[in-house]
């Protein structure tokens, strides 16, 4: 029998990722007012068929790169290659606006939720094309705030601008060998140049090997390098503006010159396990010029707004993997039959309920993700409250650690709802799961940010309450329930009294931590808290303002409560703070064994041991 005989499959057909989202167009219509949602949203239906045909499209013409780092004659030339696909995909989301939307703030603090939104329905048809954006953005907000005023005239535009041909990314250099997240032991050494200027700023020689330099194909670099003495750790290190070709800025019918006109050599590029499009590479600066930014050893300070920006773009890309994951196996339900060709996926009470398990995870994530992405952008047009600023620094490492941590699961779900179908490079589930998995790692694993998030909790003001000013967590908590109507109160009552007590948990760990092992089971108890208060938000609203989906956002919530895992969480905090001091000696012995037998016998004879 020829494939083309017999019986044959009916393909699933995706719908616009933003328009036939069970999430994002009544989000949009909450998060923003009417006459920005009424332009906003025209802009993101178009855009949203853009994905599904020339970004998909792209998609499949993108390739690994590679270097090639001797012409014929043994010169070193070191020329990256990317494939015509990602260049492409670059260009399209540079004309698209997604950096150039927050920073030309038309909308003022609704300007993040709006570019924020047109790349999260890219996710999943940009083959990680988001990396060298996301470090982009968090390169443009620093320059804003810190560059000189040639830098501001000359290199902040080009970052931000829709045109291509001038446009700039930026990649972010932090990570080497001793250290990984620990900068604290960076061993790239910058020095002044004292007979060297530059509108710029400083000239300083920079010497170092960077270990991970993701979009290694950009225009620009941020980078930490020693500036102090070696024992002086994050406190000797200052930040620098690098470029990685010179000259920087030269006309654009020039051809773009090779890293090594800024000494700047790539060693060899990285062998992932996703994530392979993008150019990832270990780079040796030998000599590169850079330019100081802000003051001298003050970098952890001054590169602090790349780290929160991008811990935001990397929440983003894990939901909006999930998005598409979950488009493609919601599609599949309404075109696949079972029981002898009988039954559709989507009439099956089973599958439906797996998908509807998934599809609140979903949903909880994404409030949670743009109800951060909206307080980011109050802060940046500085219309943002003292609360709302100290609540941003706390959910920042809240979200993108329970982001990163609960996509890969369900995207694995979404994958067995296709069964084989799922399992094949052809459905993008596998590319879009590899490449999202990375999260977990980059930008802080769940464990550092875990210690991240003690450290941001003891800020005043921020969770414990002092003699003039009540718990920022408790108060925002309050405020959120406080405004549920009595009929919805007497409907949620139970489920509004388990929030009340997990937001009281969480102060108390927070305020009284009993034991390290406490960090990492409360962050997870602080984000489920925090993504149940943002699911009420959105169902109180949905019930005041009559909307269609009122039952169901109210439904959702009570599911999130529930059965989403926070009661579980509650117990894991609870169970810890508990725990007596033999726990982590008896972690250990699970890990490593028992050593104190171990030593018995080896004292033994060899006639004993055997």
């Amino acid at each position: 029998m020829r494939v083309e005989q017999g019986f044959q499959p009916t393909p699933y057909t995706e719908g616009n990722p933003f328009t036939t989202d069970p999430v994002l167009p009544n989000l949009l219509k909450r998060l923003l007012p009417r006459d920005v949602h009424e332009e906003v949203y025209g802009d993101l239906e178009r855009f949203g068929l853009k994905v599904l045909t020339t970004l998909h499209d792209l998609t499949s013409k993108t390739s690994e790169p590679r270097v090639v780092q001797y012409d014929q004659w043994g010169r070193r030339i070191d020329d990256l290659q990317t494939s015509e696909g990602w260049r492409g995909l670059k260009a399209q989301m540079q004309e698209e606006g997604v950096i150039g939307i927050p920073f030309e703030r038309k909308y003022g603090e609704f300007s993040r939720v709006y570019g924020f939104m047109k790349q999260f329905i890219a996710i999943g048809d940009s083959d990680v094309i988001s990396c060298p954006f996301a470090m982009t953005d968090g390169t443009s907000r620093v320059l804003e705030l810190v560059g000189s005023p040639a830098v501001k005239r000359d290199i902040f535009p080009r970052l931000t601008s829709r045109d291509p041909s001038l446009a700039f990314t930026a990649g972010q250099w932090m990570t080497e060998r001793p250290g990984g997240s620990d900068v604290s032991q960076t061993e790239t050494i910058a020095r002044p140049v004292s007979n060297a200027s530059s509108p710029y700023g400083p000239v300083y020689r920079i010497d170092g090997f960077k270990w991970f330099s993701s979009a290694t194909d950009s225009d620009i670099a941020v980078a930490l390098a020693r500036t102090g003495p070696p024992e002086s750790g994050s406190r000797g290190l200052s930040l620098f503006l690098i470029p990685l070709r010179r000259p920087l800025i030269r006309p654009v019918d020039a051809p773009r010159p090779p890293a090594l006109t800024n000494n700047i050599k790539i060693h060899r590029l990285k062998n992932k396990f996703g994530t392979k499009i993008l150019p990832t590479a270990e780079l040796s600066l030998e000599g590169a010029e850079g330019y100081l930014l802000g003051e001298v050893n003050q970098g952890v300070k001054f590169i602090t707004p790349v780290l929160n920006i991008t811990r935001i773009h990397s929440a983003l890309t894990s939901v909006g993997s999930i998005r598409k994951c979950l488009a493609i196996a919601t599609a599949y339900s309404s075109v696949r039959a079972i029981s002898g060709g009988r039954q559709l996926l989507k009439d099956n009470v089973l599958h439906v309920a797996e998908l509807a398990r998934a599809h609140l995870t979903y949903r909880a994530l994404t409030h949670f993700v743009f109800g951060v992405v909206l307080l980011l952008g109050k802060t940046e047009c500085k219309v943002a409250t003292d609360d709302e600023v100290l609540r941003l620094r706390l959910l920042t490492p809240a979200v993108k650690a329970f982001a990163a941590d609960k996509a890969s699961g369900v995207m694995e779900e979404c994958m067995t709802m296709l069964g084989g179908q799922g399992y094949m490079e052809e459905s993008r589930i596998g590319t879009v799961l590899k490449d999202a998995m990375v999260e977990k790692i980059w930008e802080g694993t769940t464990t550092v940010l875990s210690l991240d998030m003690v450290r941001a909790a003891a800020k005043p003001g921020v969770l414990h309450a002092s003699a003039s000013t009540i718990s920022n967590m408790h108060q925002w908590a309050n405020t959120i329930v406080s405004s549920c109507p009595a009929d919805l109160v007497h409907r949620l009552a139970e489920r509004l009294a388990t929030l009340r007590i997990c937001v009281t948990e969480v102060i108390s760990a927070y305020t009284n931590p009993s034991t390290p092992l406490l960090s990492r089971p409360t962050l997870a108890l602080f984000a489920y808290t925090t993504s149940a208060l943002y699911l009420l938000e959105h169902a109180i609203w949905a019930h005041e303002s009559g909307e269609a989906t009122a039952n169901t956002d109210i439904e959702v919530f009570r599911r999130w409560i529930d059965e989403g895992g926070l009661l579980p969480a509650l117990q894991d905090v609870r169970r810890v703070k508990t725990a007596g001091a033999d726990r982590t000696k008896m972690d250990a012995e699970i890990v490593y064994g028992n050593t104190s037998t171990t030593q018995v016998v080896d004292d033994l004879p060899i006639s004993a041991r055997l």
